[in-house]
């Protein structure tokens, strides 16, 4: 097997493009990030390939594992046909250890996520930690008993008056330690690309949703939040249908993920019509 370190995000687009594509909905998260890198139009912030780590294992030619990095979060992986291969897996963990590459975290399909994680550790002598277990989703139509409340538009200027605590308090329950930062222009990037929608009723927002990446055939959904005082009224699901409603028109199937420890949103977004495709973890090393 052959360990390749890339320096290049278009040579590393071009090798796996197609190899991601065979779970699409799946790799969102990667493929997403992949785009952005290949366009090199965005690289605010994380977004600039130039810090990336860009891996692949392959054997005889075929790749068999994929591995993309966009410091300061984990490695996110993909193994080719879904099929895991410790072999591949040691290959690319020596390869890091190698050129000196540490890894804080895996996020990745549940069972590549394990076996990454088990052989990484004992190769460096650490222990490991599930930060977030999740659950991926598809949605290819909107159930049509969703009830649209309210009016739904395009995040403005004027949001960020609150969008930043609203933000901050999505990350805080996703259990990330993420307080409102006095940058403002983390801020206005979120709007800057036309995806962050509010919903409002009787002339208040009540909730939020972004489109977060676009692939091929899929986007993705994010952000969805409600302040607690507003719960149960129903928002987050016409939020997250409205959003979504706009993908599908736009041709592309709908790809969210769900913290498995949250009952409510999983049960929201499969009654608006999202179907679980796969599981999916976050383990952090130390």
């Amino acid at each position: 097997m052959k360990f390749t370190l890339y320096d290049n995000a278009k040579a590393f687009h071009s090798n796996v493009y197609e190899v991601l594509l065979q779970s699409e909905a799946q790799n969102m998260l990667i493929l997403g990030n992949l785009i952005i890198g290949y366009e090199g139009v965005d690289t605010f912030g994380w977004r600039d390939p130039a810090n990336w780590v860009m891996a692949t294992i392959s054997n005889d030619g075929n790749i068999r594992l994929v591995a993309l990095m966009t410091p300061p979060f984990g490695i996110t992986l993909y193994s080719a046909d879904n099929a895991v291969d410790e072999t591949a897996i040691k290959y690319l963990i020596d390869g890091l250890i190698a050129a000196e590459i540490p890894v804080p975290a895996v996020v990745t399909e549940k069972t590549l996520a394990e076996a990454f994680a088990k052989t990484y550790c004992a190769a460096k002598g650490m222990s490991q930690s599930i930060a977030m277990s999740q659950r991926i989703y598809e949605l290819r139509a909107v159930n049509p008993e969703i009830s649209k409340i309210g009016h739904f538009r395009l995040a403005q200027e004027q949001d960020l008056a609150f969008l930043p605590f609203w933000l901050s308090d999505f990350y805080i329950a996703a259990g990330v330690n993420k307080l409102v930062d006095d940058d403002i222009d983390q801020y206005r990037h979120l709007l800057s690309g036309g995806n962050l929608y509010i919903l409002e009723n009787n002339g208040m927002a009540v909730s939020t949703a972004k489109i977060t990446r676009r692939t091929l055939h899929t986007a993705g959904i994010g952000f969805v939040y409600t302040p607690p005082y507003l719960r149960g009224k129903g928002y987050a699901s016409s939020v997250t249908a409205q959003i979504s409603q706009i993908c599908l028109d736009n041709g592309l199937n709908c790809v969210l993920y769900t913290d498995l420890t949250n009952p409510t949103s999983n049960s929201i977004y499969q009654k608006i019509g999202y179907e679980p495709i796969c599981d999916s973890l976050e383990i952090r090393f130390h």
